[in-house]
């Protein structure tokens, strides 16, 4: 038979073969006892084994729902889900928003009417043989063009236009050395449809020089046309644009050249086709793995041949700080899948280039990764909806170099609040071109800009000189 019995040496059961009589029988009253005790003492020992493995793995999860709730500086897979989650459903509400319509614009815009000259194809639609055209980080002036187009907002009568678009592209002429946008010919092209505009049509003429006229100038210094600041300055806005309205992309909070004009700042183009895409490739139970992320242009010697430095020196100061520190994710290099690092990040840096914005701003944001944005004196655009300081960093570009530590200290005050406030899918919209104007898209956020400044507008002050006189 089998008998188990408690080894001395090692403190474990083993089984030891006892000979039977030799009749087959063994009638030992005292081997029987000792069997039944062993079997009540392993019953025992199991019982408290078990009874102790579950006081365990309650203490252990009641302590980890303690801390997920807490403001610190780690993620817990639970929370990461809900993040997640939550990015991804906010996201497809503001791609599910409904389409401009006319009760909107009536009671929000204010009855605005817009009328689009019909200029020949080599002001638009020619450049548009490049598909980099209606892509890159410059295309709003496309993508407004093709949403007004499409908008009960367009009017085909110019008498009851309160403004008028001029669709000229001067960002599609990408250069065959470096591949960015050359600007040399964007002001003849300019000043060759307003000469056509004025020449057979009154309305630029009648508005003192194109004051109700809309251009948009989304290049690194906006109407001065150049990627060099101080060759946009000595150049200056052309002279036949200064009474007109400019939709740019570049705003500082202080007195500047290149924004000396009636102006509405808009944010970059980033496609939302690659954001939604982005967010489906992503699991819903995807954690932010990535402390601080940013790729991109960062020169080890920034000096150009022109003597300027780029970016102010910014960027070079935060690689050389920062690449080998194991909470930095720096690279230098281009990656076509970078946003889907974006959406791994929790804090994203937008550092200025040549000019103080970025399309990073308008990722970071989309994504769900907390901006930081610095380039002193930025302006931002549509403050009015969408509330900066609540969802965003600002580091001055003297204090990069502390970058850590003031990460460190937002993680463990106040980093939950500003994540929560950048899940709210109205920022996420406002940065948006669509294809159709959304409501809350950025589109949608020019024309309500564009409805404050009714007075400007030919048509409204000749309506309101008529009621001013017969009163």
């Amino acid at each position: 038979m089998v008998d188990f019995k408690r080894s001395t040496k090692n403190r474990g059961f083993y089984c030891r073969m006892k000979f039977l009589h030799k009749h087959g029988r063994h009638h030992d009253n005292k081997n029987n006892t000792n069997s039944s005790f062993y079997y009540r003492y392993f019953k025992w020992i199991l019982w408290v084994c078990l009874s102790f493995y579950f006081f365990i793995s309650y203490l252990l999860t009641s302590s980890h729902n303690k801390t997920t709730s807490l403001p610190t500086t780690k993620i817990s897979s639970s929370k990461t889900n809900f993040i997640s989650r939550a990015l991804f459903e906010s996201n497809n509400s503001v791609l599910q928003k409904p389409i401009l319509t006319k009760a909107s614009i009536s009671s929000e815009l204010k009855n605005l009417k817009i009328y689009i000259y019909d200029l020949p194809s080599k002001y638009n639609k020619d450049w548009l043989s490049n598909k980099r055209c209606s892509n890159h980080l410059f295309a709003s002036e496309v993508a407004i063009h093709k949403a007004l187009m499409e908008s009960d907002v367009r009017t085909l009568d110019p008498l009851e236009a309160d403004f008028f678009f001029v669709p000229v592209y001067v960002s599609c002429n990408f250069s065959t050395i470096n591949g960015f946008p050359a600007l040399g010919h964007a002001r003849p092209l300019l000043s060759s449809a307003i000469q056509l505009i004025s020449s057979q049509m009154p309305f630029w003429n009648r508005s003192n020089g194109g004051s109700d006229h809309i251009f948009v100038a989304s290049h690194d210094y906006g109407a001065c046309f150049h990627a060099m600041e101080h060759v946009a300055i000595a150049n200056g806005i052309p002279e036949f644009m200064k009474k007109s309205i400019i939709l740019q992309t570049f705003g500082v909070e202080f007195l500047h050249p290149c924004q000396n004009v009636e102006n509405v700042l808009i944010p970059p183009y980033i496609s939302p086709e690659s954001i939604r895409s982005t967010l489906e490739m992503l699991p819903l139970n995807d954690r932010r793995d990535i402390w601080v992320f940013f790729r991109g242009k960062m020169e080890v010697h920034p000096k150009n041949v022109s003597g300027r430095f780029y970016s102010k020196k910014v960027r070079t100061v935060i690689w050389d700080t920062f690449n080998r520190h194991k909470k930095f994710y720096l690279k230098r290099h281009r990656f076509n899948g970078y946003q889907t690092e974006i959406a791994r990040s929790t804090f994203c840096l937008c550092p200025l280039g040549w000019a103080p914005w970025s399309p990073r701003l308008v990722e970071s944001i989309a994504l769900g990764c907390v901006p930081v944005i610095i380039a002193d004196g930025i302006r931002l655009p549509f403050s009015s909806t969408v509330r900066w300081p609540d969802i965003s960093l600002r580091v001055a570009e003297k204090d990069v170099g502390d970058l850590a530590n003031i990460l460190e200290h937002v993680a463990a005050t106040n980093l939950t609040t500003i994540q929560r406030n950048l899940w709210n899918p109205v920022n996420r919209q406002a940065m948006m071109f669509n294809n159709q104007i959304q409501h809350g898209d950025a589109t949608w956020q020019v024309l309500h800009s564009l409805s404050q400044m009714l007075h400007r507008s030919y048509r409204v002050s000749k309506i309101n000189s008529q009621f001013n006189f017969d009163a």
